[in-house]
């Protein structure tokens, strides 16, 4: 059964959508990609154990809080591939940033392999599913400009602000 749940946050209302063991996606409304695979229609509104805890998490975020990550419990929905940029993306710590090449050589060692997954990584951390959660916001482009960003430049840019990175 899954189990969906809006929030308010400073940067607009989020849905969450879990099971009863993991959270399976987060959105902002009005976001690309809104609901992923799913059906949100069809999911229970309901304040189960895993969207607390996940509240809980956004809370400590939007008040400048570093949340424990361990507290959360994740299940992706999409490719391998797609799973390990996503992966890659957990690893960016709170207020830093990394382009699309750097993800690109944290997935692979192989120089001319790294070389030819841009796009590719560009996709994934596009459909990125965890909005906020796994923070495809902390992604810049080569030349450390803000790009596109599911839900929208603005919140991107209140991200890495409320973070305090350098872009």
């Amino acid at each position: 059964m899954q189990y969906v749940q809006t929030v308010n946050t400073p940067l607009g209302q989020m849905t969450l959508l879990s099971d009863d063991q993991f959270l399976l996606g987060s959105w902002f409304d009005g976001q690309k990609h809104f609901g992923g695979k799913y059906d949100l229609s069809s999911a229970t509104v309901a304040d189960t154990p895993v969207l607390q805890k996940s509240k809980k998490w956004l809370s400590a975020y939007f008040a400048g809080e570093q949340p424990d990550d361990d507290e959360l419990h994740m299940l992706f929905n999409g490719t391998a591939f797609q799973e390990k940029v996503l992966r890659a993306l957990q690893q960016v710590p709170y207020g830093e940033t990394v382009t699309y090449k750097q993800i690109c050589h944290m997935i692979t060692s192989d120089e001319a392999q790294a070389n030819k997954l841009s796009r590719a990584v560009g996709n994934a951390v596009g459909k990125n599913t965890f909005v906020v959660f796994i923070p495809c916001h902390r992604v810049l482009g080569s030349d450390g400009s803000l790009t596109g960003y599911a839900a929208g430049l603005e919140r991107k840019r209140a991200l890495l602000t409320l973070e305090k990175a350098t872009f």
